[in-house]
């Protein structure tokens, strides 16, 4: 090229998530049968829509409306029933002026960081999810800067850690909180976020809060949104129906904004992410009309209630069958539908393997070079058995271990993937 057209934080963009899936088909095609434990979508894992649900999209579909465009910020109505959904809380009060649809939360995600300075940064949690970690260091062009989540302490954050990486690197302006929380399954108390909104307003900073799975908790945890805390500090929530009707294939997402009056500069941020908005004309019209039907509709909660008991029943089994291995470390998920299990580093050295049966398997695996323990574990446990899970260091940590879904919805196959994962860890470490 006559220039050097790649900008410097291209480099920082990276998905193990779906990466591991071009590993995984490769694998497939020396005759393993994969199962899929890398992404979160419940559809692909068998997850049914209620038939009352797809009687409100299908009267929706037979709408001529819902074929053209939404205003830029979406449909005023849906956008009104939300404000009021959050206002009915008491806490935070916000209006529909307040609500920007986006073609998914990774829409959003991208405006949201791409639209900052490039030297202001975002911390993120460590582990954090890759969309967030790879947007805001791509931004900045950078590897991301990162606070610690302790998987000794529930994958609560280290707040003294939190503390120290803000007070001393005046280029963090936001954090970022994930709650529920991807990839770990936290789900965090009020103190902690009463903790961070403190944080935030001695520094003049703002918030980030992705609540996509706010609406995914259980073992007993309660429900506590960036609304119900923020005060007076700037912040942002990202909400969508991906995970929670769940339909993903729509694209549906859109943040909703506090405070923004009470900080100029934070207004002419949010006002940036709307122009940008603004330029693309608008997101999806269909999902935004069905919104206020389906989430007001009286059959609702109680649908989210029975589907939160199948991910506690989940949960609670796989947390069972691992928390006793040695050399591991075991979250019980509390929330969104993934767990995260961690290596004793103690337990890892250059010898760590699982047996590999088939020869040319075998050779294609050890041909791939893994850089990390968990990353030669992950292909090695899909190459012999056929699961594939996600590599823990892939979500911007240090942390060597893996990440997998609590998505499958055959009772019997579940005990089987966890039974197998179980074995083949204490394989590894033993």
């Amino acid at each position: 090229m006559r220039n050097p057209i790649i900008d410097i934080g291209a480099k920082e963009l990276s998905y193990e998530i779906r990466e591991i899936v071009e590993i995984a088909k490769k694998v497939k095609n020396y005759g393993k049968e994969i199962i899929w434990e890398n992404i979160g979508d419940p559809i692909a894992k068998g997850e049914k829509i209620p038939d009352w649900i797809k009687e409100i999209i299908i009267s929706e579909v037979k709408d001529d409306s819902s074929y053209g465009y939404s205003p830029t910020k979406g449909l005023e109505e849906t956008r009104e029933f939300l404000a009021n959904e959050v206002n009915k809380r008491g806490k935070a009060q916000i209006n529909k002026e307040d609500i920007i649809f986006f073609n998914g939360l990774g829409d959003a995600i991208a405006k949201i960081y791409g639209l900052l300075r490039r030297e202001i940064r975002v911390i993120n949690p460590s582990p954090s999810y890759s969309t967030h970690s790879s947007a805001e260091a791509a931004h900045a062009g950078a590897p991301p800067l990162t606070y610690y989540l302790n998987p000794h302490d529930c994958w609560y954050p280290d707040m003294d850690d939190l503390y120290k990486r803000i007070k001393y690197n005046p280029a963090v302006s936001g954090i970022l909180i994930i709650n529920p929380d991807n990839p770990t399954g936290a789900v965090y108390p009020k103190k902690i976020l009463d903790e961070i909104v403190d944080i935030a307003n001695e520094f003049d900073l703002f918030i980030i809060s992705d609540e996509i799975y706010c609406n995914i908790i259980y073992n007993n945890k309660k429900q506590v949104l960036l609304s119900d805390v923020i005060d007076d500090v700037p912040g942002i929530a990202l909400k969508g129906i991906s995970k929670e009707l769940p339909w993903p294939g729509a694209r549906c997402g859109w943040i909703e904004v506090y405070n923004s009056d009470k900080d100029e500069e934070f207004k002419r941020y949010i006002d940036s992410i709307y122009r940008a908005k603004l330029i693309e004309v608008c997101s999806t019209t269909l999902p935004q009309k069905v919104i206020p039907k389906i989430f007001g509709d009286r059959r609702y909660k109680n649908y989210l209630k029975e589907r939160n008991k199948l991910y506690e029943k989940r949960s609670n089994l796989a947390y069972n069958l691992l928390k006793n291995i040695d050399g591991v470390i075991v979250n019980k998920a509390n929330g969104a539908f993934y767990m995260s299990v961690v290596f004793d580093n103690t337990y890892l050295n250059g010898a760590n393997e699982i047996k590999i049966n088939n020869k040319n398997l075998k050779e294609f695996v050890d041909s791939l070079k893994p850089n990390t323990h968990d990353k030669k574990f992950v292909y090695q446990l899909l190459a012999e058995t056929g699961i594939c899970v996600v590599p823990l260091t892939s979500f911007c940590t240090e942390l060597n271990g893996f990440r997998i879904t609590l998505l499958e919805s055959d009772e019997k196959k579940f005990k089987y993937i966890f039974d197998t994962i179980a074995e083949k860890i204490k394989e590894f470490l033993e």
